[in-house]
């Protein structure tokens, strides 16, 4: 058996004459959708296979589809003979430009065989002659593949050879998925070693020392793992002595390193070559001369061996010196290397002579965290999930590490300035000391590219195709209604109606939304009074530092489809009032954030709705109630004169009780208010505070706080009403159901039934469950449905109303809201934040019912 080591991505070709078995040997070792046949590509563009004409067409298709595929991180085979130097120049192209390894298989069969084979099928008619030549470049093409490019090639001699062989795939050398931490990552050294041994004695690391008292090796008590983001040498005064404990963490297995420009530049000079003795390489060189030859050599070996770049935890974390591109990680080329050790440059020059740095962390949209070094900052700062720990320690800055996966920003002070920069390390204002987790940075990183056009997003908990013209109806709100972006770190999902009631003369009844809870594995609901009002978002910060996180300001209130909510100083107003008593309830310190985010109910309705009120509600009202008394009037005179219309002046009385039970259902939601006189606050979730999100805490914890709320400022804040109902108690479903009989008598809306366990509860399959699905009175329900819905014929049609596509609708949102909360705890950069919630204001143009 011949084991042939292939990597996991590359770019293979087959090379081999017709009849060599070339196909079926595709067939036999990878699937049907990783082989791309050049007779495939002839009859796509031309209906003939065996066009040759065509075949300059074909191999245009073939190669754009196979650069699609390496671009998706996807092995490809090309089958086609690939006898022609030209034809595998233009593989070792497409693989170089996706940064993937050309990889080739020879099928070296004799020839009498392969033409044994070719007169055995009816769509070969070439000559024997035409199968000689190919014979002859076979044999010119095996010695040039690997100076043509490709980095592997394998040869297959004979039939039974090529049967016996079998494909092994083999990770990249950066490919280090597996590894998953816990992680501290170094950043530049510079020959510091004094400051290395305090940073590592900072984080809970253990030296260990050789005979001659230099450290050699360090071990953490917890099992975590170093990772140096490269540049341990020049400057700084002991060069040496980082080389040789980095070495040593390495060889124990306790430490990663990935290499630098400046170990590049020292590799090369000590292998004799030609070099610039510049930028403190000097200063190392003298240091190795003190050193013995063998460990000079060790360096030398060490530094060739080093990675240029290193994908960790499950593609969670990439650690490169100079940082790394979302399409180079995982990625093997020239291109890719000189990127980690480089970065990119403008082509300009500062006014000190340096080159500027091209700022890819502002257009980096990976999901993977970018940890990285190289370019000297006064303070880490989080741009895009990515930060740069390099704060200049030779420089009289800090040595600074990240702790991973937990953020956690930890430094050390140099002992003095070893090398003065030719530009100066100053802190800009107000980062001085920075923070524990870095300063955030990505209010530049939004782009019009990351939220229109047809979009497909995986948001953890489920998968979403946003159409194109969904996103060009919430870009049209989102740019000319809605808050600042960076303010709008959620917004809540639609809710769905409960099963339609099977009670007789209702609609929706708590039976029914048991019921779903029940048959979907719930055994514990919490009923909250449903307050008729508006939605409110309330992001308030305890003072400016708080702000921080979000941009200028102390905080917003927006509507559910992110508009400021009153605008100017109301919003201020009722800020001022929600802050203080978030400071009197003590919140802020239980906690331990200097920001909060509240759902919330506003009211009253006519607060926020008044036009809608006059315009769609009173309007039918004041007709209704001109008009039907005097058709009444008419009808008893007719009745008088004996005429038959007692059948429709009875349906015209009813039809005025009922117009005005329907004026009595929405003058209940409207009292008088004068700034914020008058208005009332009923929160019933506290959502996230800084570093986290609050989903996953029960109903009853996030309502305890909204009464802490309402004691701190009764007359703001309203409390929400509510029974905690277990499914299986049968009075207590009894005394739930009565509570909402009584409270949608006296004019309530009705109640939203909610798992108990939170906003994160899942069935017992693992899906998200509703959030909650509200359960409105039967008076409420004539403002959806009209005046006379409550008919027996009009009941018995609205009970054929199809929940489905609104339920759909309400979890997909909830969905992408709690990903949008997950984001904003763990830090993530705004766009990915404001895709989620981009997403959920797109779902708004979804052609769903609104009474439902």
């Amino acid at each position: 058996m011949t084991t042939l080591d292939i990597p996991e991505l590359a770019l293979v070709a087959l090379v081999g004459i017709s009849g060599s078995g070339k196909s079926t040997f595709a067939r036999t070792h990878f699937g049907p959708t990783q082989v791309l046949s050049s007779d495939t590509f002839r009859g796509m563009v031309a209906d003939d296979e065996n066009d040759q004409s065509a075949s300059t067409d074909a191999f245009d298709v073939l190669h754009y589809v196979a650069g699609k595929r390496l671009r998706a991180g996807r092995l490809t085979v090309v089958d086609a003979t690939n006898l022609q130097q030209h034809a595998r120049a233009g593989l070792v192209t497409v693989a170089r430009e996706h940064d993937v390894l050309p990889v080739a298989i020879v099928l070296d069969v004799p020839e009498p065989l392969c033409w044994e084979r070719t007169q055995a099928r009816s769509d070969r008619t070439f000559g024997r002659p035409v199968l000689g030549r190919m014979q002859r470049d076979l044999r010119r093409s095996i010695g040039r593949l690997e100076r043509e490019g490709f980095r592997k090639v394998h040869v297959l001699r004979g039939v039974e050879e090529i049967e016996a062989a079998e494909i092994r795939y083999e990770k990249l050398y950066n490919d280090r998925r597996e590894l998953t931490g816990p992680y501290d990552i170094i950043g530049d050294v510079h020959g510091c070693r004094a400051e290395l041994e305090a940073l590592l004695v900072r984080l809970g690391w253990t030296l260990h020392r050789d005979e001659a008292g230099r450290p050699v090796n360090a071990i953490h008590p917890e099992g975590r793992t170093a990772i140096f983001v490269g540049d341990l040498v020049d400057r700084g005064p002991d060069s040496p002595g980082v080389l040789r404990l980095v070495m040593g963490m390495v060889a124990a297995g306790t430490a990663l390193c990935v290499p630098g420009n400046h170990e590049q530049k020292l590799l090369r000079k000590l292998r004799g070559r030609n070099v610039t003795v510049s930028h403190g390489l000097a200063e190392t060189l003298t240091q190795l001369d003190a050193e013995e030859p063998g460990f000079v050599a060790e360096i030398s070996a060490f530094v060739d061996g080093l990675v240029s770049h290193y994908v960790l935890d499950g593609g969670r974390l990439v650690v490169a010196h100079a940082g790394l591109k979302a399409e180079y990680q995982g990625r093997a080329s020239g291109r890719v290397r000189a990127f980690a050790l480089f970065g990119e440059t403008t082509g300009e020059t500062d006014e000190y002579g340096l080159p500027v740095r091209y700022p890819w962390a502002r257009d980096y949209r990976g999901s993977a965290m970018v940890v990285y070094g190289h370019t000297p900052t006064p303070a880490p700062e989080w741009i895009n999930n990515t930060i740069c720990i390099d704060t200049g320690c030779v420089f009289g800055g800090t040595l600074t590490a990240l702790r991973y996966p937990g953020r956690e920003l930890v430094s050390v002070p140099a002992a003095k300035e070893y090398y003065p920069p030719v530009r100066p390390l100053l802190v800009e204002p107000g980062l001085a000391g920075g923070s524990p987790s870095g300063v955030e940075r990505d209010d530049l990183g939004l782009d019009l590219r990351d939220v229109t056009g047809r979009r497909h997003i995986d948001y953890g908990y489920g998968t979403l195709t946003v159409p194109a013209e969904n996103a060009a109806a919430a870009l049209e709100v989102m740019s000319r209604f809605a808050v600042d972006p960076r303010w709008l770190p959620w917004l809540p999902p639609t809710m769905a109606p409960c099963s339609t009631a099977t009670v007789e003369g209702f609609l929706e009844h708590p039976a029914q939304a048991f019921e779903d809870y029940r048959s979907a594995g719930v055994d514990r609901v919490v009923c909250e009074e449903k307050h008729m009002g508006s939605r409110a978002v309330v992001l308030v910060c305890r003072d400016g530092t708080g702000a921080r996180r979000f941009g200028p300001g102390d905080g917003v209130v927006y509507t559910r489809t992110g508009r400021p909510f009153f605008g100017g100083e109301q919003d201020r107003a009722l800020l001022a009032r929600v802050r203080a008593a978030v400071t009197a309830g003590g919140l802020w310190a239980e906690l331990d954030s200097d920001w909060l985010l509240l759902d919330c109910e506003l009211l009253p309705w006519s607060a926020k709705a008044g036009g809608l009120i006059r315009e769609q509600y009173a309007s039918v009202g004041a007709a209704g109630r001109a008009a039907l008394p005097a058709v009444l009037e008419m009808l008893d005179r007719a009745d008088g004169r004996a005429l038959p219309v007692g059948e429709l002046r009875d349906r015209m009385a009813r039809r005025h009780a009922d117009l005005v039970r329907y004026t009595e259902a929405y003058r209940g939601y409207v009292r008088p208010t004068d700034g914020l006189d008058g208005v009332t606050l009923a929160p019933f979730a506290v959502l996230a505070s800084e570093g986290a999100t609050h989903a996953g805490r029960d109903h009853g914890w996030h309502l305890a706080l909204a009464d802490r709320l309402h004691t701190a400022d009764p007359q703001l804040f309203t409390p929400t009403r509510r029974r905690v109902v277990d499914l299986g108690d049968a009075d207590a479903i009894a005394e739930a159901t009565d509570w909402w009989l009584e409270l949608t008598g006296a004019g309530g809306e009705g109640m939203v039934v909610k798992p108990y366990a939170g906003l994160a509860a899942r069935d017992a399959r693992g899906r998200l469950l509703q959030p909650g699905v509200k359960c409105r009175g039967r008076e409420y329900l004539r403002i959806i449905y009209g005046p006379e819905y409550a008919e027996p014929d009009q009941l018995a049609v609205l009970r054929d109303r199809s929940l489905g596509r609104k339920r759909g609708l309400a979890l997909r949102e909830h969905g992408l809201g709690l990903a949008a909360l997950d984001r904003l705890a763990e830090g993530a950069p705004l766009w990915r934040r404001h895709e989620l919630v981009f997403a959920i204001l797109a779902n708004e143009s979804e052609p769903v019912d609104p009474r439902l």
